[in-house]
């Protein structure tokens, strides 16, 4: 199968390829492996309608032979038992349809959330900072459901019925030629009637799935800022807010159920039944057909009545689907702007790490496609620092220094003047705009991203731990660690000490994003993450902000014991870890101020010597 390709940051293993070029493509690429399961519906649709077209042709024969005189009872027994063998016949090939859509359906949701969770681990930071999480959980959630409910009720609903409309063809012709009239004109302005319907449909389930995410993305966020809402005492704002972006999502609901309301398939219907019974009665009347044969017309006639029910919300199901699956298609197609070069070097990196020239702008957020919600209402970057905010100015202009293997540099400046943007640089979180981030003398494009990024550890000051024990945080970067390594790594961080005071010990689960621990304990775990993995490039963003005095002095000898050997980089406004560092980089507004050692920057740079006096 093709797919189309996309630049992406990791491609991960997927089982298949899917065709990404449009939402129909997509959803039938999906479907292909499945084939044996669509033979099952449709050998299944066509079973049940043939079943239930049969009954008014021997109901018809039945009639027959009670009006003649005498009444031929002898056939009524035989007719009502193969009457009720068919429909037990019936019965099972519809649970066979029911059963294999329903498999269907399960499947295409489980391959289109893997694809999608697949999709956004693949993605670049640029593109997860500018995507707002709430819409993003929308798309993997709420619309991979809906797809779900496309093929079932909705697909298989479609195809069964139009099986009905099918066999009322096949068996209206036996009785006289003429009675295909009704079933053609009905079959004709149905058709026609039904693809204005979903022309008119389309762009309304597009609203329906954009609202929903917009709702989600900012009830996301209301929760996410939970501690600022109440700090500053706001919550009947945000409910108001929340409330008025409810409204919006009922409104495009009311809007689709009028639509609903307001299509003519079963009064369609009605005429169909009087159009074709009158007929059928002009034929009896001519003495072309008997009054058996328009009995089972009629009965054929109600076959009509199945489709004509199922339109009108069947298929608001698919249009629903369908906008679902354009909103996750577009969220695998959003490109990224980093490339996992995975035929790049692979090597070990020494950790002699350079800056030719090196300019970086963040990139602007780009305004979502139509129907696609609102773009994130903080606009700029999640996640990036006190840089973020400065949008289309360069975050680092022309900046050109060397750290040799082994050696510690310290990277300092005031707040916005682009230390963070620069440690990002380095394991290629984003990619410069200008320039060369060299690792050991190599571009760091040339390299593997994934080989790269398992020798570079950075510690930020926005601590992240999962749900998960202490045990599986400090492991996360090399899972397979024992539990002496784990503890080493603790001990060397001065984490050991606090978590034996836990019931649980190693054992112990915190909560999301660590919050059931300070703020130096959560740095403590995160150095103890970083020392287990022992990278050759360690960068340290202010990751000791948060730890007083008592402890610094520990985990200050903790990472002098750990930068041996190894590249480190370290960013921090205290000045007792600068002073030891072989390097110093003082950055103003993204430029180099000055560069050199700390007693020779004391005597030679007015800007090194106010971050002092300040």
């Amino acid at each position: 199968m093709s797919s189309i390709s996309l630049p992406a940051e990791f491609t991960l293993h997927r089982k298949n390829s899917y065709n990404r070029a449009s939402a129909n493509q997509w959803i039938v690429s999906h479907a292909r492996p499945y084939w044996w399961i669509v033979v099952m519906i449709i050998v299944g649709a066509i079973g049940n309608a043939a079943l239930a077209a049969y009954v008014p042709v021997l109901t018809g024969d039945a009639f027959n032979a009670m009006i003649k005189t005498p009444p031929d009872t002898s056939v009524l027994w035989p007719l009502a038992l193969v009457i009720g063998i068919s429909q037990v016949i019936r019965g099972a090939l519809q649970l066979g349809r029911n059963f294999g859509a329903e498999l269907m359906a399960q499947y295409m949701e489980r391959d289109i959330r893997d694809e999608l969770y697949l999709s956004l681990l693949g993605k670049s930071m640029t593109f997860h900072n500018l995507q707002p999480v709430g819409d993003t959980m929308a798309r993997a959630t709420n619309d991979v459901r809906e797809v779900n409910f496309m093929f079932n009720p909705g697909v298989n609903l479609v195809v069964g019925s139009f099986m009905f409309i099918v066999m009322l063809f096949f068996a209206a012709p036996r009785y006289h030629p003429s009675l295909l009239i009704t079933p053609v004109i009905f079959t004709i302005i149905y058709f026609i009637g039904l693809a204005r319907y979903l022309k008119t449909l389309a762009p309304i389930t597009d609203e329906v799935r954009a609202t929903f995410g917009d709702m989600n993305m900012h009830l996301s966020e209301s929760l996410d800022g939970v501690e600022v809402m109440k700090g500053a005492a706001q919550e009947g704002a945000e409910v108001e807010r929340f409330v008025s972006n409810a409204r919006k999502v009922r409104n495009a609901f009311v809007r689709q159920g009028d639509l609903e309301g307001r299509y003519i398939a079963m009064l369609l219907l009605g005429m169909a039944y009087a159009g074709g019974l009158v007929h059928a009665l002009l034929l009896f009347r001519a003495g072309m057909i008997d009054l058996g044969a328009v009995v089972a017309y009629f009965g054929l006639l109600r076959l009509l009545e199945f489709p004509t029910f199922t339109s009108t919300w069947a298929y608001s199901q698919i249009s629903s689907g369908l906008s679902s699956a354009r909103r996750i298609l577009e969220l695998i197609n959003r490109e990224t702007r980093l490339d996992q070069n995975a035929s790049g070097l692979t090597s070990g990196i020494r950790g002699e790490v350079e800056f030719r020239g090196v300019s970086f702008t963040y990139p602007h957020p780009s305004p979502l496609p139509k129907g696609e919600g609102t773009p994130c209402p903080f606009g700029a970057l999640r996640g990036v620092g006190d840089e973020g905010e400065k949008g289309g100015e360069p975050s680092i202009d022309n900046v050109s220094f060397k750290v040799k293997q082994g050696q510690t540099g310290a990277i300092v400046g005031q707040t916005g003047a682009g230390k963070t943007s620069l440690a990002k640089l380095i394991n290629r979180t984003y990619d410069v705009t200008s320039g060369q981030v060299l690792i050991d003398g190599v571009d760091a494009r040339e390299w593997n991203l994934a080989a790269l990024r398992s020798q570079i550890s950075i510690i930020e000051q926005d601590i992240f731990l999962f749900s998960r024990s202490l045990s599986d945080n400090i492991a996360f970067g090399k899972p397979g660690a024992t539990k002496d390594e784990i503890i080493a790594a603790s001990i060397a961080s001065q984490a050991h000490d606090f978590i034996l005071e836990f019931d649980q010990t190693y054992g112990t689960v915190v909560g999301e994003r660590g919050v059931t621990l300070s703020g130096g304990q959560r740095q403590r775990i995160a150095l103890a993450r970083a020392f287990l993995t022992d990278p050759r490039i360690l960068v340290l963003d202010d990751s000791t902000s948060a730890i007083d005095s008592a402890t610094e002095d520990k985990i200050q000898r903790a990472i002098a014991n750990a930068a041996r050997g190894r590249t480190t980089f370290i960013i921090t406004h205290r000045l007792s870890q600068i002073r030891w560092a072989d390097l110093i980089i003082v950055l103003r507004k993204g430029k180099v101020a000055a560069i050199g050692t700390h007693d020779e920057l004391m005597k030679t740079s007015d800007a090194y010597s106010r971050l002092f006096k300040e």
